[in-house]
């Protein structure tokens, strides 16, 4: 579903990106992996056309991103935003239903609240929560309903990025679940973003770690513990010594 070949991005002197390739499955569920500052929002930008490669190649479904028109390629997508990103001036149903209340996916305002509701119990939420706040709700409800939003449409492809990022490791472990599970009921292509290992164990059947502007490795979630590769290798067990330089 998705090809990326020898993709560079550079921020002046500042290369992110130094020859990039990777390719995930139609169906399946990616997690790139890596330490912070390594890139890996940059990739997923890149994948969007939010930011341009200054060279390589990015494909979806054999397209070349540069080439298509906008609104029918982002409506294929789905994201699930690192701080949630939902608006705080719009009630609950109305930041799940964004997409279908403008633009090309528009639905008439009743439609779209019902499938909002749907949505909302989907990720284990009653439709008494659909004309609250966003300031209203705790941390994991605000994440739930991101991800709520994030299927809303039905996309082919979904971004996950930092899912569990500031949530306890209760709600971690019910978050991870649910993109589990619906990734899976979906049959999306999912690509998830993320540091945190119970993440990579839960939701991944493929993982890449991004590390030094290009991927090092990628293979199944079942070879991740013999990769065979060292700086892999230091990254998923936490050890502050090897390859992967650490602030002393």
């Amino acid at each position: 579903m998705i090809r990326m070949t020898d993709v560079h991005k550079a921020f002046g002197a500042n290369k992110v990106l130094r020859g990039a390739n990777l390719t995930v499955p139609t169906g399946q569920s990616m997690v790139v992996i890596g330490g912070s500052g390594t890139g890996k929002s940059i990739l997923i930008k890149c994948i969007l056309g939010l930011v341009q490669p200054d060279s390589g190649t990015i494909e979806v479904d054999g397209q070349d991103v540069t080439r298509v028109p906008r609104d029918a390629f982002l409506a294929r997508f789905g994201m699930l935003f690192q701080g949630g990103a939902l608006f705080d001036s719009l009630p609950v149903w109305q930041n799940v239903a964004f997409r279908l209340l403008r633009g090309s996916l528009k639905r008439p305002r009743a439609e779209a609240r019902e499938i909002a509701i749907e949505k909302l119990r989907r990720v284990g939420m009653g439709p008494d929560v659909a004309d609250r706040l966003p300031a209203e709700l705790s941390g994991g409800m605000q994440k739930r309903v991101s991800l709520a939003r994030a299927i809303c449409a039905e996309p082919e492809i979904i971004f996950f990025d930092e899912p569990t990022t500031g949530l306890d490791p209760i709600m971690a472990g019910v978050i991870n679940d649910l993109i589990r599970e619906i990734v899976t009921e979906m049959g999306a292509t999912a690509i998830t973003i993320t540091h945190d290992m119970t993440s990579v164990r839960a939701i991944a059947d493929q993982v890449a770690m991004l590390h030094g502007g290009q991927i090092r490795w990628t293979g199944p979630i079942a070879d991740l513990d013999q990769s065979g590769d060292p700086y892999v290798d230091q990254f998923i067990h936490g050890r502050p010594t090897g390859p992967i330089e650490t602030l002393r």
